[in-house]
């Protein structure tokens, strides 16, 4: 069963010149599907704003496997492929699918979590770690060890 958290249509204005979805579109349905994933976990922006914590990225990949048009139907799925056991690094990959249900890209997005006063990473408070840690996982899925200082 894939777990979708974004559907929507592709607009013009993410239409390049070859007359399929730009690249950067990818990235932002990924993003908006990642918001929604958590927001379904109870990581709302409100509730992360308000622990003053945010997601952030350290490498994002998007692998383009079929062209997607103006108009076009697309469906994202969120998988946790890889986290540590807090959940303070993870790995998360998005499959982007065509209204014809063919996988259109895979777009894989490593990140943690930043303290947004102090602007340095953090291990999220244990009550989002145990929320953050329910997300659907891949079949593929690593839990690695959580790092000692």
């Amino acid at each position: 069963m894939m777990d979708v958290f974004y559907e929507g249509q592709v607009l013009w204005a993410q239409i390049d010149a070859n007359q399929h979805m730009r690249h950067t579109a990818y990235a932002d349905f990924a993003a908006q599907a990642r918001l929604a994933m958590l927001e379904s976990l109870g990581l709302k922006p409100t509730v992360l704003y308000g622990y003053k914590i945010g997601p952030v990225l350290f490498r994002e990949e998007l692998v383009y496997l079929r062209e997607v048009g103006i108009n076009e139907h697309i469906k994202v799925t969120c998988d946790i492929v890889k986290a540590r056991a807090d959940g303070s690094r993870w790995t998360i990959r998005h499959d982007l699918y065509r209204s014809d249900g063919v996988k259109a890209a895979i777009i894989e997005a490593d990140g943690a979590w930043i303290d947004m006063e102090k602007r340095k990473l953090i291990t999220l408070p244990p009550e989002l770690s145990q929320l953050f840690m329910h997300a659907p996982k891949s079949s593929d899925y690593i839990e690695e060890p959580i790092k000692t200082k």
